[in-house]
């Protein structure tokens, strides 16, 4: 019978004069890995880390501890920290198991111990990473990392994330060892401790809705984090907030890990394959086959669409917590590793001697997974969007406000974004460097094999990824150039507005601008015309019922399919259009991560011209995906490149999506049940077969494959299912937008007039050296057909915006 010391009642450990009164008591502790064993062949070359066991003596006035530790290698002071803090004893006071319960003060000791061990493998993991970065040793896996970290506000949301998993994952084990079987943590902590711990960790304000009510400019303007927008739900749609579930998450062991990591367990009845192994025999091509329609402008605005709306930070520490491994140099599957695993029969895994590719989970949003219940919520593992959800020119202006702020020019009271303070593109701006002591865009001197070239750091801009390839670079700086051309222009016009006032109305003409090129001119292209009628033709108008946060599925699979529409080649043409003798066109890879190559190799204007003077990749079952991109991608030395196929694929695994047969359930589309319905689904006997041979049943099959093998539907460039994700994503983006360019009272009807006739080929005009454009610049025409003058495009009609009335101007749109 349990004593009433243990009753449910929060215990201020200020005064409980109990705990000091605790009987002496042992706790056997596993601690982060120090000791390795080297597995001792070719092929095993990778090595294991195994934990170092330790006891810790507590007695009873808390101050004494004897710790008696058994391990090869010295610990660090903050690893010792964690051994100590761990060392207080997390099993209970009371004698019957079942109602037992924890003492505050362990509770906080726990979750010291859990901070310790989080800060620990963070600080090594940042330290690790920035030496890399300054021996010039990135590897491909590292590149792909540090793209995906966490910064800012995200990064303090994945912080207590962490702290929250590790400080649950002290107490199970405890309680494990206490009571000689498997239990739930809260079995034995009371409602108030889990507050506590909610507390302690960070993770309570990542549930706490945010306060609107003194939110300045909110019925005019979007905040930074896109909170607010939503008066009833304010955290809708902003940033560090959970993906939607469409349904529900399918994990191996119902909460948390992967399918596949534990590659014996079978789903559905069969092994699932390795994503290598499906990437080697679906996705491999030889040549690639140019899309007769549509220029290479659909896939790199398909990507800054993309970075407008989803980012999926991935665990910023490249170690376990719980054991130590580093997962750069293990293959085996402990948080945050889990590794891509190359068969046997693969080139790679014998000129390599490589048995996996690295891999690193997505961090998991607080409160989800083995910690979901301790907010009410379902405890399966839910992934964060680290931007807003909404078209509204984060990847220009970021998404918090710190980042809005770093990123304009306070020097002067104007409004304008910052730029280049050291080089011009002739004449116009360049983008301005990130101001980092360490460079990972410092590739010049090995992509050229010459180590005495100048290299340039990253570009500062609103998205982490901004300098992720050229094509990408060129399109953040014509929209950078965009705002503050704006900025100047509204200037003239209204002289007596401040820069405040000149930055938020350049800003909300920016979003504006996205919302049209995207639904206008970009997405008809991509869902085809019936599935765009469908659902995306006419504006409904607000609903603020309509949650518009991004999907799981959508940003983990269905948009992702354009990955397949790059060309191997980055194509840079000269003024008439033809390839560019001193600047010719680099491979994908070697124009990843080279803002020199835009500072240094002409500028942004030969890249624009390839853009939208190339054609793009067409997708086909004959040709997937460019080698550039399978076996080259973010190789800059002799390290083994990553895979974007296997990586999208085991992501896909990650993020616990359903397989590709739920999905096309939830489309109202007829599931592929055997091979004769998989053969009419994809139109392709052998192809049909091929993926039988590899998943068993069409059940199993990732969606991402699934998703981009499926024939196009008419006038797209996705199958009917990714049609069907896409269309409705954009659907709920749209009609859950407060704040949408064609809402009541956003713009005035005359600002909405001239609106509708913005065009991608006019900012391309006002914002370089280019003369001709294509009319559309999505849609292919030789040249000397379809092009058109600058001066023959229509200027952007800003004239109403001028306000008639100081104070006020003509048609001002109401308050919402």
């Amino acid at each position: 019978m349990c004593e009433n010391t243990c009753s449910q009642r929060y215990v201020d450990p200020k005064t409980d004069s109990s705990a000091s009164a605790m009987s002496q008591r042992q706790l056997n502790f596993s601690g982060a890995g120090a000791q390795q064993e080297s597995r001792g062949t070719k092929a095993s070359s990778r090595s294991r880390h195994k934990s170092s066991a330790f006891t810790v003596t507590v007695h009873s006035s808390h101050t004494h501890i004897g710790l008696h530790l058994y391990s090869r290698e010295r610990m660090s002071t903050s690893l010792f920290l964690l051994m100590m803090t761990a060392g207080l004893d997390l099993s209970t006071r009371c004698l019957a198991d079942a109602e037992s319960r924890l003492n505050v003060r362990d509770i906080e000791a726990a979750v010291l111990a859990a901070k310790a061990a989080v800060d620990d493998a963070y600080k090594f993991s940042r330290h690790e990473s920035l030496a890399r970065v300054r021996r010039n040793a990135v590897n491909p896996s590292n590149v792909m990392r540090l793209v995906k970290q966490p910064i800012g506000a995200s990064r303090t949301a994945v912080r207590a994330a962490d702290y929250m998993h590790v400080a649950v994952k002290l107490f199970r084990d405890s309680l494990k060892r206490r009571h000689k079987r498997s239990i739930n943590a809260t079995d034995l902590i009371s409602e108030e401790h889990l507050q506590v711990i909610a507390d302690l960790t960070g993770c309570t304000p990542r549930h706490r809705a945010p306060s609107c009510k003194m939110t300045p400019g909110m019925e005019e303007y979007r905040t930074a984090s896109g909170a607010c927008n939503n008066r009833k739900n304010t955290r809708w749609g902003s940033a560090n907030t959970p993906f939607a579930r469409w349904l529900p998450a399918e994990y191996q062991d119902k909460i948390s890990l992967p399918k596949g990591w534990d590659p014996t367990m079978k789903v559905n009845c069969h092994r699932l394959p390795m994503v290598r192994e499906v990437s080697n025999r679906i996705m491999k091509t030889a040549s690639v086959e140019s899309d007769p329609l549509y220029t290479q402008m659909v896939s790199v605005f398909g990507q800054w669409v993309d970075h407008d709306i989803t980012l999926t930070p991935q665990s910023p520490v490249i170690r376990s917590f719980s054991n130590g491994i580093n997962c750069d140099s293990s293959c085996e599957c402990t948080e945050p590793c889990f590794p891509i695993k190359i068969p046997w029969d693969d080139p790679r895994y014998h000129e390599n001697s490589e048995e996996c590719m690295a891999f690193f989970r997505s961090a998991a949003a607080c409160g989800s997974g083995n910690t979901g219940h301790f907010f009410g919520d379902s405890t399966i593992r839910q992934q964060m969007n680290a931007v807003t959800s909404f078209i509204d020119a984060s990847q220009v202006y970021g998404s918090d406000d710190l980042k809005t702020r770093f990123l304009r020019n306070m020097t002067k009271d104007q409004g304008l974004l910052k730029h280049n303070r050291v080089y011009k593109d002739n004449g116009r701006e360049h983008l301005p460097f990130l101001g980092m002591t360490t460079n990972m865009c410092a590739t010049r001197g090995r992509i050229m094999n010459d180590p005495n070239l100048e290299e340039v750091p990253c570009f500062l801009v609103g998205d982490q990824r901004g300098s992720e390839n050229i094509g990408l670079v060129t399109i953040h700086s014509l929209m950078s150039r965009e705002h503050n051309r704006l900025v100047h222009a509204l200037a003239k016009l209204n002289p007596h507005w401040k820069g405040e006032r000149l930055y938020h109305e350049a800003r909300k003409i920016m979003g504006a601008y996205f919302q049209i090129l995207t639904f206008r001119d970009y997405l008809p292209l991509i869902v085809g015309s019936d599935m765009f009628n469908k659902l995306l033709s006419t504006y409904p108008g607000y609903d603020e019922n309509v949650d518009p946060s991004i999907a799981n599925v959508f940003a983990t699979a269905a948009f992702r399919f354009g990955h397949t529409t790059f060309q191997p080649f980055m194509f840079r043409l000269d003024e008439e259009y033809k390839e560019h003798k001193d600047y010719p066109s680099p491979p994908l890879h070697k124009s990843l991560f080279t803002p020199w190559r835009i500072i240094f190799e002409g500028g942004v204007d030969p890249v624009l011209r390839g853009l939208v003077g190339r054609q793009a990749k067409l997708n086909s079952q004959d040709h997937m995906m460019s080698d550039e991109m399978r076996e080259k991608l973010f190789k800059f030395s002799s390290k083994l490149a990553q895979d974007l196929s296997s990586l999208n694929m085991q992501r896909g695994r990650d993020h616990g999506l359903p397989g590709y047969n739920d999905w096309r359930r939830f489309c109202d589309l007829s599931p592929a049940k055997d091979l004769a319905e998989l053969t009419s689904v994809m139109q392709n006997a052998d192809l049909a077969v091929e993926l039988l041979d590899l998943y068993g049943t069409p059940d199993n099959i990732d969606l991402w494959l699934g998703g981009i093998i499926e024939p196009f539907v008419p006038g797209g460039r996705v199958g009917p299912l990714f049609a069907c994700l896409i269309a409705t994503q954009f659907q709920r983006i749209r009609q859950g937008d407060r704040l949408w360019w064609e809402n009541e009272g956003v713009f005035t009807k005359a600002q909405k007039k001239s609106l509708k006739d913005t065009s991608l080929s006019r900012i391309i005009c006002d914002n370089t050296g280019i003369t001709d454009v294509p009319t559309n610049p999505f849609l292919y025409k030789p040249r000397g057909s379809g092009y058109t003058e600058c001066t023959d495009i229509p200027a952007f009609d800003l004239s109403p915006w001028e306000e008639i009335r100081k104070g006020s101007r003509e048609d001002r749109p109401s308050t919402c």
